[in-house]
């Protein structure tokens, strides 16, 4: 069976209009789910507790789309 699994994180951005975080070691990392809708539902958590300051944004990241399992890797791929 294979996973989808989602992660969730966040932080402080620079201005709301653009992602970029304003320090990346504060980005709060919520956690890694196995689908979407647990992903949801933290993400949601998250971006409802910090409504009130419109630089907090959260976001919900598709790690199974960062890579195609069906291809093969090479050894220095796998080390990343």
């Amino acid at each position: 069976m294979t996973q989808r699994l989602h992660l969730v994180f966040g932080g402080e951005l620079v201005d709301p209009t653009r992602s970029v975080f304003k320090d990346v070691n504060d980005i709060h990392m919520v956690g890694m789910f196995p689908d979407y809708q647990t992903a949801y539902d933290a993400w949601k958590a998250e971006a409802q507790r910090t409504v009130d300051n419109a630089h907090m944004r959260y976001f919900i990241a598709h790690i199974h789309r960062l890579r195609d399992e069906t291809a093969e890797a090479s050894s220095t791929e796998e080390l990343g």
